[in-house]
């Protein structure tokens, strides 16, 4: 994208008088001072479009990481998390990608069951940048558990890489499952992406991308492959990246919180503006949303002076679960009212006093609440067709 520009004034041509050495000299500080200006403002554009590593920024990723990290790894040492005590086969770090450090899935199979299975492809959280399919191993398990086909994908971090690198990596991933579908033991009719926050963000813009022709190109491929989902399920995702501060302003949040809720905005839309643009439409898959159904977002500049959005194939059903504590709550409200006035079949379910990513507390009833809702969504939503 093109950043803004600050251009240097054209030096003054030295004259032989003294007057106008003079008026020159004048001009030249006068011009100084414009460019002093100029440069000032330039800077301070610039700085809320970039990712600065600051001591407590790199404190709380540090801690939020370390705490994932550790839960997950201390619980996989547990023995109801050994796969094959469910019956279910894993096959780890298959590469499906261009990158073999970054493009990497595991593939849950339930052997338990008889094929073909429903899949669901799920995209790990962790605000653009932290965390990857290791510490998410948890959701592989039990959509497997309950008979699905999962693909548990890692994608390329921001800031090092920002958008659309991981919406790209996701689109790579669904296109290496729909090349294979059959192969892998899975059914083409019966098909759910999921994800939670950050990852709820991108499943969310996948699902876009599967029902409406666009002209990047790997958001073009994904929606050649005609493989569109049946079901998308954004756990407390964060649904608009742009205008973090929105947020803040509903209600007081803690520091810690609102600060990583800015490390998400600032991390994946490194070098883009912090405001609603055409160039980060697939960032805000909610405000697309929206713009379809004429509630709630102001349009954005586009291309072409065109503000309306179309979908050239009906969407998935969606089942949007939150819990009442979680800050980006609101993100999920504003989803079910899109989707209603689309006409689009909308379960968004509220946990009382649940807190962001609750559901992952799999030991508190609560989450496992979400649980039994979720996948009682996908068993009316994935139902084979009679007669199969």
């Amino acid at each position: 994208m093109s950043r803004p520009s600050a251009r240097a004034s054209p030096r003054s041509s030295h004259s032989s008088s003294g007057s106008d050495r003079s008026r020159s000299g004048a001009a030249d500080g006068a011009r100084g001072r414009s460019a002093g200006a100029a440069g000032a403002a330039l800077e301070a554009e610039l700085a809320q479009w970039t990712w600065r590593d600051t001591l407590w920024r790199r404190t709380r990723s540090f801690v939020a990481e370390t705490f994932f990290e550790t839960l997950a790894g201390m619980a996989s040492l547990l023995p109801p998390a050994a796969p094959e005590r469910h019956g279910i086969e894993v096959q780890r770090d298959l590469v499906y990608g261009r990158d073999a450090r970054w493009h990497r899935l595991d593939l849950y199979r339930p052997v338990h069951r008889p094929g073909p299975w429903p899949v669901v492809l799920y995209a790990h959280g962790g605000a653009f940048h932290l965390l990857s399919k290791d510490t998410h191993w948890l959701m592989g398990l039990v959509f497997a558990r309950f008979g699905y086909l999962v693909v548990n994908i890692s994608y390329r971090l921001a800031p090092r890489h920002p958008y659309p690198a991981p919406l790209e990596d996701t689109c790579t991933a669904y296109r290496w499952l729909a090349s294979r579908i059959t192969e892998l033991g899975g059914d083409p009719g019966r098909v759910a992406v999921a994800g939670e926050s950050a990852g709820g963000n991108l499943i969310t813009a996948l699902a876009l991308t599967t029902c409406q022709r666009r002209d990047e190109p790997w958001a073009r491929a994904v929606y050649d492959t005609g493989l569109v989902p049946r079901a998308a399920l954004p756990f407390c995702a964060m649904l608009e990246v742009s205008r973090p501060g929105r947020f803040a302003e509903r209600r007081k949040l803690p520091r810690w919180v609102d600060g990583m809720i800015r490390d998400a905005s600032t991390s994946y839309l490194h070098g883009y503006s912090l405001e609603p643009c055409a160039e980060t439409e697939l960032a805000d898959p909610l405000r697309m949303l929206e713009l379809a159904a004429g509630v709630g977002a102001e349009p954005a500049p586009r291309d072409g002076g065109a503000d309306a959005i179309r979908f050239d194939r009906p969407l998935p059903a969606f089942f949007a679960p939150v819990g009442t504590r979680d800050p980006l709550l609101d993100d999920t409200r504003r989803l079910e009212k899109a989707l209603a006035a689309l006409s689009v079949p909308c379960e968004a379910r509220y946990y009382p006093g649940g807190i962001h990513a609750f559901h992952a507390l799999v030991w508190n009833p609560g989450a496992r609440r979400c649980w039994r809702d979720a996948l009682a969504f996908l068993d009316r939503h994935m139902a084979p067709p009679r007669g199969a």
